[in-house]
């Protein structure tokens, strides 16, 4: 075996490489796992929480644990399609005491198999929150079935903002004082992924939660307003994690300070007056857009004002020309029923002057 190079240490399948002068090489160690990006479709999350709801209301448990079933894509992303539940207990004072039914794995996996032969077993998953004690021996027992099996933390019941996934594989951490090393799990990035077939199924089961009456830009506005508190609560814990760093409450991670480097890399330099002149171009741009819609949105209230006041005035001039009308005819009808009357009497008094004028027999 060829000896170490200063400042690489050598770990199960992976290389990482510790080099205090370039602060972007903690971002290697994903390339050298075997998943670069966990993505978990809708369905799978939504049988984890019909399994947990159903667990829940008759057993008095915290998670709940279930098998992945998916496929490697060629760029190193996992794609995780399918999950089905598994029998799961444990102890809550002693989390070295748990039982997890692996005959009825097998028996449900074989099942899976013969309806989709393509998905495979490629991990495990709980319902946390967050990573337990004994879950590398779960792992362990995970190994049967594949090689590297993933482990996916997925939140029932969701208190905070952002994805409701944590991903994680088993690695090898190696320590610098000839300790032995010990199994311990890497985060890797996940994100919700679904085909065309299932998101058309999600907006048909969002279509009773989403409020229709909001139009697409408050819907807009909303979301990004969500993502506002989310990007607040993951500052927050940045500056507490640096906070207990510098007190000496944790030790340094040298890693996790060049992830917070690299963000603080990206931000932008708001002093610059390139930066501030670009801002202030933009700023008045979009001042110009929503004062020119004012003045369109005042033209049209003043354009339908002008119609409907034509329009009261049209009609109230109908109203006057059939009320006339109307009048008119009825006038003439009196006139007509009078000069009836009136011809009715004077035959009656004609009848009775011949009558009268007649000579008696």
């Amino acid at each position: 075996m060829a000896p170490y190079k200063e400042g690489e240490v050598k770990m199960d399948n992976m290389t990482k490489i510790v080099d205090p002068v370039k602060p972007h090489c903690a971002s290697n160690v994903h390339v050298n796992l075997h998943v670069s990006k966990v993505v978990v479709h809708p369905l799978v999350l939504l049988s984890v929480v019909d399994h947990f709801n159903r667990v829940s209301k008759t057993q008095n448990v915290k998670r709940v644990v279930g098998v992945l079933l998916g496929s490697m894509k060629p760029d190193r992303t996992l794609d995780i399609a399918n999950s089905f539940a598994v029998p799961f207990d444990e102890d809550e004072r002693d989390k070295k005491t748990w039982f997890l039914d692996m005959d009825y794995l097998e028996s449900m996996y074989g099942m899976f198999h013969k309806v989709a032969a393509r998905e495979r077993v490629v991990g495990w998953y709980h319902t946390g929150p967050k990573l337990c004690q004994n879950d590398i021996v779960i792992n362990e027992q995970l190994k049967r079935f594949t090689c590297n099996p993933v482990l996916v933390v997925i939140q029932a019941e969701p208190k905070d903002l952002g994805l409701p996934t944590e991903a994680y594989v088993e690695v090898q951490e190696v320590h610098d004082d000839g300790t032995p090393p010990i199994k311990t799990f890497e985060h890797v990035p996940s994100e919700i992924g679904a085909e065309e077939a299932e998101e058309v199924g999600v907006e048909h089961l969002l279509r009773d939660i989403k409020d229709q009456t909001a139009g697409t830009l408050s819907q807009r506005i909303t979301d990004q307003l969500m993502g506002l508190r989310g990007l607040h609560g993951q500052l927050l814990d940045l500056q507490c994690y640096l906070h207990e760093v510098a007190e000496g409450k944790l030790p340094i991670n040298h890693a996790v300070i060049y992830y917070i480097q690299e963000v603080l890399n990206l931000l932008p330099d708001v002093t610059s007056p390139q930066f501030v002149e670009a801002h202030n171009v933009q700023t008045n741009d979009q001042l110009m857009c929503v004062y020119i819609g004012s003045l369109v949105r005042t033209v049209i209230a003043l354009h339908n004002l002008i119609d409907n006041k034509l329009s009261l005035q049209k009609n109230e001039k109908d109203k006057e020309k059939v009320e006339g009308v109307e009048k008119k005819d009825e006038n003439k009808e009196k006139k007509e029923s009078k000069d009836a009357k009136d011809n009715k009497e004077g035959n009656k008094e004609k009848e009775k002057e011949k009558a009268a004028k007649k000579p008696l027999l």
